[in-house]
């Protein structure tokens, strides 16, 4: 089976930093791309940051752009989130999702692209 384990997420104050990490299992790793979602409440989901595993080629919102970094650890079928300089508009349950297609750019990706998704890890951020 199929599974994405997202973890890391937190109560932290503005400024601070949060690595979230997601933890893959049940298909080749290098075949496919992660990407990052957040949503926070009352508003709809978004793309935050993606990879492909293949390639190591790299997407970001402009909203992170600078503050967030996106890497993956292929012999530990992991990618990570490096959250930096966190303000409270980064409140949102964050969510890792893959997809077996090969992501192009400019953008992070939709999620309808993303087959298979986590369970989602808070990060709550005051001022």
């Amino acid at each position: 089976d199929v599974q994405l384990q997202a973890s890391g997420g937190g109560l932290v104050q503005a400024g601070s930093s949060l690595r979230l990490s997601c933890v893959a299992s049940g298909f080749t790793f290098d075949d496919y791309a992660i990407g990052w979602f957040r949503q926070a409440q009352g508003k709809e989901r978004e793309g935050v940051s993606s990879i492909n595993n293949g390639d190591g080629s790299t997407f970001y919102a402009d909203s992170v752009k600078g503050r967030f970094t996106i890497s993956s650890d292929n012999a530990k079928n992991t990618v990570y989130l490096e959250m930096n300089n966190l303000s409270p508009e980064d409140t949102a349950v964050y969510y890792c999702a893959a997809t077996s297609g090969w992501l192009t750019g400019p953008g992070v990706g939709v999620p309808k692209w993303f087959d298979y998704w986590g369970q989602g890890t808070l990060v709550t951020v005051s001022s």
